[in-house]
């Protein structure tokens, strides 16, 4: 997406880095960005905020754009009553955060766009999500709510104060939702818990939670692993890859172009929101890595390869770091860049190939999309299409990698979809992750040199050694980081170090961790904050509390101090973890699908820094590595002391005494501090690991 502003008369988010607000530089609607210049307006002419966030993928976003803010009648009205601010949610998360809570409190489903009304000292008063141009959906049309809520703040200014009172009140005890709760002890019980009443929300035939709209929810997904792996039973594993087979195989996963979209709109994961997150190709990257380790398929394998090829191909920026977003629009229809017709796959094809292609597909002359165009998925299985050829399987499968070949080049050569290239220090953090990871399951040690250039990119440009910068845009840092950010990096290189086995990684992590408690951590609520103590434009604390979309601060950050006690020997990082959760125990076992990232922490504090030191010379510790790196073994992290090498200062403690057995290499694996005797085979590594 480019940075220059947009042709013709513009207002002020055309100087703004930010993609999404550039968006809506020629808009009508006297934008501000959020900042002192809007704020002081407010103030000083006494006049409401509109408040307005989305993101530049959102495609409600983009309607509500085009309906009403480029409309000249609509922006009349915002102009004329109302201090209007434009918000990038990716920018901002801790506003996004507050400001949701308005939509619960008024019984409402939360999402994008965001619609909230403020008094100048930014209490909400009134607040929705989309709002049409004229009444319809259930939905007051847009000009008239606005003329509704001019009134009543120029004539009711007691109920205004009233309600804008009242929301305070609720924003504040939605802030700290579930930190009223007594410590408690997490156990190996409470994740077998967890998981078996996730499974209870569990689609039998489709997989995923619930109905429509279906999101992947990959960390309560993974969550239920976790409860299998400590015996909860084989119908957890079986959920899981129902869920993860049956998404591989619709129109949620881009079938040509590999990665994965938003979220469903229907129960069976057929057709989109077309827009693809970078965290969300994150999470999905390391649960398919997962279930490569739980239930080796080459689906999983195919999967895994063609996201990390859409990452390197559409999400990499030349420096190294990966973009945050792609759009669901391109030539203003959602999807138009992804879905197809008869006519365009014959063109393209031999008539044979194209019958094949089309049925493997499912593209067919009425559609499964509007207009009668298909989304892509995957209807006639390889092996069913050989039985009706009477030709081998791999025949079939490799025409149809033909026909793929063929129709993907000729869809880049189509309008792209835009793309939001900022780069956000967590989001790079969550993607480093699942390639470090993906990288260890299916030995590619490029995907693991490509994670590194990512974190060697926010590392020069985004952290000074004691602040972290949330955004990279136009050549420079902006936004001091929040806690999502210092907690998914730290865990990216956490998992990156267990791939490079390069120490400065780990020694990076250890300080984001460090920093991040001085930072964010609340003694009294013994909870983390949101963004950074002191944050002056609040209106109430902002805790890091659920996993969302995408994980909580702290629940990444747990994640992270678990492995570095495992990787260091630190007691601190562990004490830490198992403080706060403890403190957030009844939370997570009352509402599990709330908290999925944190249960991931919690179980992994439950082996007490479950690590392997892997010690020897590279080519002998290569057999035990690769053994162990095929084993389902979530909670254990791995380092490596290679003989005869200078031991660094941040792993002389658990380096100590761990030697490779004669001229064998040995992997020494502890839990609580104390280690087994080395074993000095792949079988009977593997065999302890699995046990």
């Amino acid at each position: 997406m480019a940075a220059h502003s947009p042709p013709g008369p513009t207002n002020r988010l055309a100087r703004e880095p930010s993609p999404y607000l550039r968006q809506h530089a020629t808009n009508p609607v006297d934008w501000y960005p959020w900042g002192d210049e809007a704020l002081a307006r407010a103030r000083a002419e006494n006049k409401p905020i509109l408040l307005s966030v989305g993101y530049s993928a959102c495609h409600w976003c983009h309607v509500m754009a085009h309906e009403s803010f480029e409309s000249p009648v609509i922006a009349r009205l915002m102009n004329d009553g109302f201090i209007n601010i434009k918000v990038d949610r990716e920018e901002r998360p801790d506003l996004d955060q507050i400001y949701q809570g308005v939509v619960q409190l008024m019984g409402q489903g939360g999402g994008w766009p965001l619609t909230v009304f403020l008094t100048p000292d930014l209490r909400p008063f009134y607040g929705g999500t989309y709002f049409p141009p004229s009444d319809r959906y259930g939905r007051p049309g847009f000009p008239r709510l606005l003329q509704a809520l001019r009134d009543a703040w120029e004539n009711k200014p007691e109920d205004i104060e009233n309600q804008a009172r009242q929301f305070q009140a609720g924003l504040g005890e939605l802030a700290t939702y579930g930190l009223d709760a007594a410590p408690g002890t997490f156990t190996v019980a409470d994740v077998v818990s967890l998981g078996q009443r996730m499974a209870q929300d569990v689609d039998p035939v489709n997989g995923g939670f619930g109905g429509a709209p279906k999101f992947p929810n990959p960390m309560n997904v993974a969550l239920l692993l976790r409860a299998w792996r400590r015996g909860g039973g084989d119908a957890l594993k079986a959920a899981v890859m129902r869920t993860l087979e049956r998404m591989a195989l619709g129109g949620i996963y881009d079938q040509l172009g590999g990665g994965f979209h938003r979220y469903s709109v229907d129960d069976r994961w057929l057709v989109p929101h077309f827009e693809k997150m970078l965290y969300d190709n994150a999470q999905l990257l390391h649960l398919y890595a997962e279930a490569q380790q739980v239930e080796p398929r080459p689906l999983w394998r195919k999967v895994v390869e063609e996201t990390v090829e859409y990452v390197r191909r559409e999400m990499t920026d030349a420096g190294g770091g990966f973009y945050a977003t792609q759009d669901a629009d391109s030539e203003g229809e959602e999807g138009r860049f992804f879905v197809w017709t008869p006519e365009q796959v014959n063109a393209l094809l031999p008539p044979e190939q194209a019958a094949l292609v089309s049925r493997h597909l499912g593209v067919t002359p009425r559609g499964n999309f509007e207009h009668g165009t298909t989304v892509l998925e995957v209807v006639v299985s390889v092996a069913e299409l050989a039985r009706e050829r009477g030709v081998s399987e791999d025949a079939v499968a490799r025409e149809l990698a033909q026909a793929r070949r063929t129709l993907f080049q000729a869809r880049e050569q189509r309008v792209k979809p835009g793309r939001d290239d900022k780069l956000l220090s967590g989001w790079n953090g969550l993607m480093i992750r699942g390639l470090a990871l993906a990288a260890r399951v299916f030995g590619r040690p490029e995907w693991a040199r490509w994670a590194a250039c990512a974190a060697d990119f926010v590392l020069r440009q985004m952290w000074d050694g004691t602040r972290l910068l949330r955004s990279f845009q136009d050549g420079q840092g902006r936004i001091d980081g929040f806690l999502e950010d210092y907690g998914d990096l730290a865990s990216g290189l956490t998992a990156l170090y267990q791939v490079t086995f390069d120490v400065k990684y780990l020694e990076a992590a250890d300080a984001l961790v460090r920093r991040a408690e001085a930072l964010f951590w609340d003694a009294s609520k013994q909870a983390y904050l949101a963004a950074p103590r002191g944050q002056k434009d609040l209106v109430v604390a902002a805790f890091s509390l659920f996993d969302n979309a995408f994980p909580s601060g702290a629940s990444t950050l747990t994640e992270a101090q678990v492995a570095l006690a495992a990787l260091t020997g630190d007691k601190a990082h562990l004490e830490r973890a198992g403080e706060y959760v403890g403190r957030m125990r009844e939370a997570l076992v009352r509402n599990p699908m709330g908290y999925g990232h944190l249960g991931l922490a919690a179980d992994a504090l439950l082996d007490g820094a479950a690590g392997v030191t892997f010690a020897g010379t590279r080519e002998a510790v290569a057999p035990l590595l690769d053994a162990a790196n095929a084993v389902y073994a979530p909670t254990f992290a791995f380092g490596w002391k290679e003989a005869g090498a200078p031991v660094p200062a941040l792993l002389r403690e658990i380096f100590d005494g761990r030697e490779p057995v004669g001229n064998t290499g040995s992997a020494y694996l502890c839990r609580g501090f104390a280690c087994e005797p080395p074993r000095t085979t792949p079988q009977a590594l593997t065999e302890r690991l699995r046990s």
